[in-house]
């Protein structure tokens, strides 16, 4: 074997040398799914990464053509299917390029006039103020 070939029990198009895995934890930090390595770990222990349907470890390889979702912030999950392996952080058009996502489109922002703003000049908001401006966010949010 001549080290372009994959080695046996490796799936095909997982690059050569044997390049059949990555560390799931590293590969959503390396394509920006997640802030740092450790917030990925913690996403994975906490049960929110999931490869191919199952609840996955840190450590537990991915493979190319594998779904990976991620639920982040704010309960957006993140569904993408590996394209490329990668093992270190890459410029987010790089980044780009190792996955294909399938996500649902972001909820839209909805147009809330600003509540906090006042004229200049007018002051130090007085406590009906302030319980207006309480009330008007309570009914918003």
């Amino acid at each position: 074997m001549d080290g372009s070939e994959n080695a046996p029990g490796t799936r095909p198009g997982a690059g050569p040398r044997g390049e059949g895995s990555v560390r799931v934890d590293s590969w959503i930090w390396s394509v920006r799914l997640a802030k740092t390595r450790s917030a990925g770990a913690a996403a994975c222990k906490g049960g929110h990464v999931r490869v191919n349907g199952e609840r996955v470890k840190p450590s537990y390889g991915v493979h190319v053509g594998d779904e990976v979702r991620v639920r982040q912030a704010g309960g957006r999950e993140r569904i993408v299917v590996v394209k490329r392996l990668i093992r270190k952080r890459v410029g987010a058009p790089v980044a780009v390029e190792c996955y294909v996502d399938n996500s649902p489109p972001p909820p839209p922002r909805e147009a809330a006039a600003p509540a906090g703003i006042r004229d200049r000049g007018t002051g130090r908001p007085t406590k009906r103020d302030r319980r207006e401006m309480e009330r008007l966010r309570g009914a918003e949010g």
